[in-house]
């Protein structure tokens, strides 16, 4: 489902370049006028099942936006409502600047692809854009107007060559990138996507995380909901994150990140020591814990898991601690420094693995009373500040 609007919106307001200065937008009136998306309590329920849960987004202009959350989070309902689909139940919403009770004042500014694209398989890539174009009366009276515009979608998503083939011929990339040329028609200043990537091979989610990139970079709001957290890591500047239909995290991915617990990962040379590695770092102050995780091992060692001793810590103590390693005469394999990803962060915030999302590096802690719980912190006195 692909939306668009009639002409008329060459004069719409163009929203500043990612990157620029945004004001803070916390008075109401302020958030209205400098977020793309703006909701307070917005809440949609069917019957006893709450799908929404008094949800308070703040989109800034010019972000390209990432939304995540399990299957069932309130992603699809919060968009529908944004779009002027579905009416909510409670609250109020502002897409911009424009209360979502009247989309007729803003859709001709949106363009959005809800549940894939659909397009007539006998028609060709080009044909199906013109009659879309017509529908929507882009460029008014004039066909070359609107034939101009066409050309400049297909060639803004790559698709300028098989123009003239049937849609039936396209591969599953190329009718998504299709999807997103209908919903650029109207050249709108907010651009809605709903899992954009779902069933694409690994060369059509880099083609789409560089046209999302590009669509962005040019000053568009790009807001796109997606179970791939390692793509919105890397090209999201701004995350919302759901769960139940409630508000779990808002804001730059990097503030969450740096909000996580990153992790430094020895190895002792022989298996024997890590008990006596994980003794001596909290004798010292330090949250430590042993735990097993598949290593290489040698051909001869009789089973592939090696001891690993994780030390809740930022990774400037690296040095320090293969110095106090050194001291105990314990040598270390490896010593590794760790910081949380997207995809970590999310299993953690929302308690869930949902679907593809399964931790690729499982730490399996080993139970032990006679391990010292976790400390605080380094004794100043180890610590130097040094980094490996």
């Amino acid at each position: 489902m692909t939306f668009g609007s009639p002409a008329g919106s060459a004069g719409a307001h163009r929203p500043a370049p990612r990157g620029a200065a945004r004001p803070a937008g916390r008075v109401a009136g302020t958030a209205r006028t400098d977020a793309a998306i703006w909701t307070r309590g917005l809440t949609k329920s069917y019957g006893s099942r709450r799908a929404v849960d008094h949800l308070d987004l703040q989109v800034p202009r010019g972000a390209l936006s990432g939304f995540v959350g399990p299957n069932g989070a309130g992603k699809s309902s919060t968009l529908r409502m944004l779009l002027g689909l579905v009416r909510p139940s409670a609250g109020r919403g502002y897409v911009l600047g424009q209360p979502v009770s009247r989309p007729d004042r803003y859709l001709h500014r949106v363009g959005a692809m809800i549940e894939g694209p659909t397009f007539h398989p006998g028609l060709s890539g080009r044909r199906n854009l013109e009659q879309l174009a017509t529908l929507r009366g882009i460029g008014g009276w004039r066909r070359t107007r609107r034939r101009d515009r066409v050309e400049a979608v297909l060639a803004q998503v790559g698709l300028t060559e098989r123009g003239e083939d049937r849609f039936s011929s396209y591969s599953l990339g190329m009718k998504q990138r299709l999807g997103i040329a209908a919903a650029l028609l109207p050249d709108p200043c907010l651009l809605i996507l709903d899992e954009p990537t779902n069933g694409l091979d690994p060369a059509g989610i880099r083609e789409m995380r560089t046209l999302l990139g590009q669509l962005a970079g040019a000053g568009m709001t790009v807001f796109v909901s997606s179970h791939l957290l390692t793509e919105v890591e890397q090209i999201c500047d701004h995350l919302v994150m759901i769960n139940a239909g409630r508000m779990l995290f808002q804001g730059h991915v990097t503030d969450l990140l740096a909000a996580e617990d990153p992790r430094i990962a020895l190895v002792p040379e022989h298996d024997a020591d890590a008990r006596r590695l994980t003794a001596l770092l909290h004798d010292v102050g330090l949250r430590v814990e042993m735990d097993m995780r598949p290593g290489p091992r040698d051909p001869g060692a009789g089973h592939e898991y090696a001891p690993v001793v994780t030390v809740h810590g930022p990774e400037g103590l690296a040095a320090d601690l293969n110095r106090l390693a050194m001291g105990a005469g314990i040598a270390l394999r490896s010593l590794r420094s760790h910081r949380p990803n997207l995809e970590e962060t999310f299993l953690r915030v929302t308690g869930e693995i949902d679907g593809d999302l399964l931790r690729s590096d499982p730490l399996v802690t080993i139970p032990d009373a006679s391990v010292p719980p976790a400390g605080a912190g380094l004794d100043p006195a180890h610590s130097r500040g040094g980094a490996t």
